[in-house]
């Protein structure tokens, strides 16, 4: 019996040929990570394309104290390079933040079936501009003049609308949330994280729970990232 092709199910093929779609299956293979396994490292070639077809994965960096930012979080349908060309040496580190299944086809081959089929082409240049939509707001919401709190906020608002599951209390974030790893998406001490998620538990904007978080109620949550303010109450 033939295996079912799981791509056929992710939004990035939606468009493209069914031969196309196989062919990348064919010619690829599926593998499944455990939690903390690199997938990619920066400046090493990058030598395969790597699609996310279920766990979650970031991508990140270091700074120049060796000290890991958190760039992206993705589920399952993300395309996780942020290069898709042979001439190219990965830029970014990815790692697996849980248990993951990634598909994984030879660049040569993702190439290949990206001039024979511009839908795909089309497809990886739409996924590619998303991240860069984000990247932009990731940085405005990085500005100093916005106040830490209220850069948290954003971060876990933008969480619980990508991995958010309804649960009597609130917005679940699907994500096992430690403070170390809130740290390195804010890039901040953990002290300093610990002490703002406390700041937005005391106004009634979020809970976590071992290591996840709740958004009790996300409108609110997005007012206060947005103005710094919930109804009558402001923050400095």
């Amino acid at each position: 019996m033939q295996r079912k092709n799981p791509l056929t199910q992710l939004e990035l093929f939606q468009g493209t040929a069914q031969n196309t779609v196989a062919r990348l299956w064919q010619q690829g293979r599926a593998e499944s990570f455990p939690k903390g396994c690199v997938i990619m490292r920066a400046k090493e070639p990058l030598k395969s394309i790597y699609i996310q077809l279920s766990g979650k994965s970031i991508i990140y960096n270091l700074t120049h104290t060796g000290k890991r930012k958190i760039i992206f979080i993705f589920g399952a349908g993300a395309l996780l390079n942020e290069h898709v060309l042979d001439a190219h040496d990965a830029s970014v580190f990815c790692e697996t933040i849980e248990g993951s299944r990634i598909f994984i086809v030879p660049v040569s081959v993702f190439l290949e079936c990206m001039e024979q089929d511009f839908q795909l082409t089309k497809a990886v240049l739409e996924a590619q501009e998303r991240k860069m939509w984000r990247m932009s707001h990731q940085l405005k919401n990085t500005m100093g003049s916005i106040y830490m709190e209220r850069k948290l906020a954003a971060k876990l608002w933008k969480l619980s609308r990508d991995f958010g599951k309804t649960t009597p209390e609130g917005i679940e974030i699907d994500i096992n949330m430690t403070i170390t790893l809130l740290a390195d998406m804010l890039g901040a001490p953990r002290e300093t994280t610990s002490r703002l998620c406390g700041t937005l538990t005391e106004l009634g904007l979020m809970q976590m729970r071992k290591k996840r978080i709740i958004i009790t109620n996300p409108e609110k949550m997005s007012q206060f990232y947005r103005t710094g303010r919930i109804e009558d109450r402001s923050v400095k």
